[in-house]
């Protein structure tokens, strides 16, 4: 392994993006490693969620905090389920997807991965 990321440094990450305007889409979200296609963030939403689809698939780590994950092909069609620490969540590339009344510690790892458009399923 290349490298070793601490918590202290993710929120160090997340805080000095945010105050240098090079946090992604100005989310409270820091890129801390790329490799390839795969990328790696730290994410500590207050409030709102208000990240948009993606174009590749991903993985959240939830590290902190619990609430209520949305996702789905549209708006009318998310489905909710709840999420604690500890969960490990997919979200296919394109889905719209979004953590709802999260408690006000909540943080996550992003695993970012594969092509544009997401892997194809093996069948």
């Amino acid at each position: 392994m290349d490298h070793a990321i601490s918590l202290t440094d993710a929120h160090d990450a997340v805080t000095q993006a945010l105050a240098a305007g090079t946090s992604p889409g100005g989310l409270p979200a820091a890129q801390l490693l790329e490799r390839e296609t795969l990328k790696l963030y730290f994410y500590e939403p207050r409030g709102q969620d208000k990240q948009p689809p993606h174009d590749q698939d991903e993985v959240y780590v939830v590290m902190a905090g619990s609430g209520t994950f949305a996702v789905g092909d549209s708006q009318e069609s998310l489905s909710r389920r709840p999420f604690k620490a500890g969960d490990a969540i997919f979200v296919p590339a394109g889905a719209i997807h979004r953590f709802e009344d999260f408690t006000d510690d909540f943080e996550t790892w992003v695993i970012m991965y594969g092509p544009d458009g997401g892997e194809r399923p093996r069948t």
